[in-house]
């Protein structure tokens, strides 16, 4: 199953696929909803999933596929190499993560390898992975505050949205620097984004 919101990238991968004798696609959708539903009607043996989307998230979209089917075979394939995004979707069950810019060769030794039960990184992949498991988490409060940060907004202002003082606005930015490893609140916005901890909106 293929699951891509651009039709022009989801109908290449399709064609591709459908030129291996041995594969077959047997559902195709545009966003994480579809691939939801599609997934219980069809159960396929592999899906090929992005993760921006519109409706659902590809991310969303294998949690509750994995929720429902543990035993789901997911590889991510995307555009985005964030360690965030990397570290969610295999947190999430994802089997594979795939950069859409790989050759096809690649893709097709990836869906053999995690249909056969492996697990499929790329080392570029992997070493983003190893460095976001050793850094430290992020609270949820400070996630909204970084948010904020990215969408440009003073601390009076984060401190309105989020209901809370300044001075706490303050301490969970200076938590926020500190877990970054960085010193200014433009640095902290730039690294969140190249992560893909935050996205813009």
């Amino acid at each position: 199953m293929v699951i891509d919101d651009q039709a022009v990238v989801r109908q290449g991968f399709v064609s591709l696929i459908g030129t291996v004798s041995d594969m077959e696609i047997v559902a195709e959708g545009s966003n994480g909803q579809e691939a939801v539903q599609l997934f219980a009607q069809h159960r396929p043996d592999i899906t090929l999933m992005d993760l921006r989307m519109p409706v659902l998230s590809g991310l969303e979209a294998i949690i509750k596929i994995r929720g429902q089917f543990p035993g789901a075979r997911i590889i991510v394939l995307t555009t985005y190499d964030g360690d965030e995004d990397i570290y969610r979707s295999v947190q999430a069950g994802a089997q594979g993560y795939l950069l859409k810019d790989m050759f096809f060769e690649e893709l097709e030794t990836a869906i053999r390898k995690v249909h056969g039960g492996a697990r499929l990184i790329p080392v570029s992949v992997a070493e983003r992975l190893a460095a976001r498991m050793g850094s430290s988490e992020l609270t949820g409060r400070e996630l909204e505050v970084l948010q904020q940060i990215v969408d440009g907004k003073s601390n009076k202002e984060i401190g309105n949205v989020l209901g809370i003082s300044e001075a706490t606005v303050k301490s969970h930015i200076n938590n926020i620097l500190s877990k970054l490893g960085v010193s200014d609140r433009t640095q902290a916005a730039t690294r969140a984004l190249q992560r893909g901890i935050v996205h813009f909106r």
